[in-house]
């Protein structure tokens, strides 16, 4: 078989390497030094794979590959469903800089089916519709009135911070046999810190409503989404909400809607705009209608039987039932008593409830139902595959095995970058070792427990982002659950703060914290934990010293004093300008506007006395420790230094 370029490197024996290395000289030496050695990771390759399924074998995405086969001559096997042999894919993935092993039980794993050849012959399935916009733009209200719960009075200060998902009947038009048709919901958080969720709602999603306040316009969350759907196929239904507020102007949003890119039916576009109140429940049946008109142009359809795939929108420890994880199906059954895996989690499906808490017996493509029976917890955002249970387990194993197997490899890349670091500042001076670990920044070590995993996600990533080179933040762990002690313990092992977001912390534990003197910053609203992260990386910043001036004085005359031992000192005459001069406070010589020297004073005369202070107006005659060079002209100032808090 031909080889496929001729960049496909062997990698060398390390003995060989090193011996020729001995006969390189310094500089090249030192040259190489310098280079992080890149370190390939081993992949195991069954004998037959396609395409598709090679691409998540090397954990890179499809397009990429396919541009690689179609740069190295294989444009005709670059199809996601084309089937290559060991040989081939094993080319390819050293073209990724992998070790290809060829095994196949090492290899296996459970994949999504195939796309069908022939979607318009499959079943309906509702759509799945998320509602999205800016933090407080009544989002949760509108889903309110639609299913007439209330949700939004449950949610911390009025902001949604998880995902929520609803199936909604609503009447569909008057050309369809059925009399309803369900409509799933997803309520994603408005709020900056969720942006990774909000993503994750419109990967599954076939329409976003975008809500926009009439008394708000665009925000920083809408232009985010809006963003969002240009990068995706997904429709777009914008909902002008609180039309019911006096004085609104609805045409200032659409027009501002308009520069932004939305093309607006208004305008001649394609993005129909329905004015709607989620108070009072006006234009909410023209949204319903307009939702599903174009849900229906869509023709979404779906197996309602075969192989499973869904997507994992949430998840929580739950009392009485343990990790639950709320799962979004988008092709095939779910029924209890299957066997499910979920990157490195598996589930035996023990319940499955509705959004209100019912029991479902199956759930179809298009339904979110709350699952139980995960041995682990899921992440939120994974996709859910079922299998047998022989094969779920030896799936799971491959899973994990090759996610240590990475760790373990990153891990030896930072062992062998900080060696190499080490050996680097080895050779510098020690002094300027010490100044460099001196200069280091200080860290707030954080660890972070909260009631569900998006929500412990979304904490992370906006506290991460506090700091800058001098103080920031660091997480050490993150985990789903209430306070334990064995938090308490962690934490002060790495002397950090605990985060409890939206959980309970029990009085023994925080017992033992205050014992520990370990810090629980606990809050239900995401607003006041990342001010209290905020407010405890400023402490580890160094004060910023201030010098506020409180006198000036100008000399006017100089005097020579004789002193003991034939030796004089310099007196200088001078009249107080402005302020207070006073004998405690620093003072600082300025000369045709240069500080040329910094000290305190010696003497402070008032004709002959020794005074402590000399008011605005009045002359006096002062001298300066260690200074004798003061000429006419010359402006002594009196300052004092105050410290003040750093800042970000």
């Amino acid at each position: 078989m031909s080889r496929l370029n001729d960049d496909v490197v062997i990698p060398n024996n390390p003995r060989t390497a090193s011996s020729r290395s001995v006969t390189k000289d310094k500089d090249q030496k030192k040259k190489a030094s310098q280079k992080a050695k890149v370190v390939n990771v081993d992949v195991f390759i069954p004998s037959v794979v396609s395409v598709g399924n090679l691409a998540k074998l090397l954990n890179v995405r499809l397009d990429v590959l396919r541009r690689k086969m179609i740069k190295i001559g294989m444009e005709a096997e670059a199809s996601y469903d084309h089937i290559l042999t060991s040989e081939y894919a094993s080319l390819l993935a050293m073209e990724f800089n992998r070790n290809p092993v060829v095994n196949d039980e090492a290899a296996f794993d459970i994949y999504s089916p195939a796309p069908h050849p022939d979607p318009s012959t499959l079943s309906e399935r509702p759509p799945v519709v998320t509602i999205m916009g800016h933090v407080d733009h009544g989002k949760t209200t509108l889903l309110d009135t639609l299913r007439s719960t209330a949700v939004a009075k449950g949610e911390a200060g009025g902001i949604t911070q998880h995902i929520g998902a609803f199936s909604v009947p609503v009447p569909v038009s008057g050309n369809s046999s059925e009399p309803t048709r369900t409509i799933t919901f997803l309520d994603t958080p408005g709020h900056a810190a969720f942006s990774a969720m909000r993503a994750r709602g419109a990967s599954v999603t076939d329409v976003v409503v975008l809500v926009v306040a009439a008394d708000d316009g665009i925000m920083p969350q809408t232009r985010e989404v809006i963003d969002l759907v240009k990068n995706s196929k997904v429709g777009l239904v914008v909902a002008i909400n609180k039309v019911d507020k006096p004085g609104v102007d609805v045409s200032k949003v659409e027009h501002a809607l308009l520069a932004e890119g939305v093309q607006l039916e208004a305008f001649g576009g394609d993005v129909p705009v329905v004015h709607v109140s989620g108070l009072t429940g006006q234009g909410l049946d023209q949204l319903v209608e307009t939702i599903s008109v174009l849900a229906e142009m869509q023709d979404l359809r779906a197996e309602r039987e075969g192989t499973l795939q869904g997507y994992v929108l949430e998840s929580k420890v739950a009392k009485g039932l343990g990790p639950v994880g709320t799962v979004l199906v988008l092709r095939g059954c779910l029924k209890p008593g299957q066997h499910l895996i979920c990157g490195l989690a598996s589930a035996k499906v023990r319940v499955m409830t509705d959004s209100n808490g019912k029991p479902v017996k199956a759930a179809y493509p298009g339904m979110a139902v709350t699952v139980s029976g995960w041995k682990e917890l899921p992440n939120a955002g994974d996709e859910v595959l079922t299998g047998s249970e022989a094969d779920v387990k030896k799936a799971l194993a491959n899973r994990i095995r090759k996610a240590e197997m990475e760790a373990s490899l990153a891990d030896l890349e930072a062992i062998n970058e900080q060696r190499r670091s080490e050996r680097e500042s080895r050779e510098a001076e020690e002094e300027t070792e010490r100044k460099t670990e001196a200069e280091g920044p200080k860290e707030l070590r954080l660890i972070i427990k909260g009631d569900v995993s998006g929500s412990v996600e979304a904490v992370k990533g906006a506290i991460e982002g506090i700091g800058n080179d001098i103080a920031k933040v660091k997480v050490v762990s993150t985990g789903v659950g209430d306070v334990a002690e064995s938090d308490v313990l962690r934490a002060k092992t790495a002397g950090g703060a605990i985060i409890a977001f939206n959980v309970k912390v029990p009085r023994p534990v925080e017992s033992q914290a205050q014992s520990q003197q370990v810090p629980i910053l606990a809050s239900s609203v995401i607003y006041k934990l990342i001010d209290d992260v905020t407010k405890r990386v400023i402490d580890l910043l160094p004060p910023v010293i201030e010098k506020r001036v409180t006198g000036e004085a100008t000399v006017l005359a100089l005097f020579d004093i004789h002193l003991k031992g034939k030796k004089t000192t310099q007196v200088g005459g001078c009249r107080v300008s402005n302020g207070v001069v006073a004998r405690n406070k620093l003072a600082r010589v300025v000369r045709n506007g240069q500080v040329i020297h910094e000290g305190r004073l010696d003497t402070l005369k008032h004709l002959k006395n020794d005074v402590m202070e000399i008011s605005k107006g009045n002359e006096c005659g002062l001298n300066l420790a260690d200074f004798n060079d003061l000429r006419v002209g010359d402006v002594i100032e009196m300052y004092e230094e105050v410290q003040l808090p750093g800042t970000l």
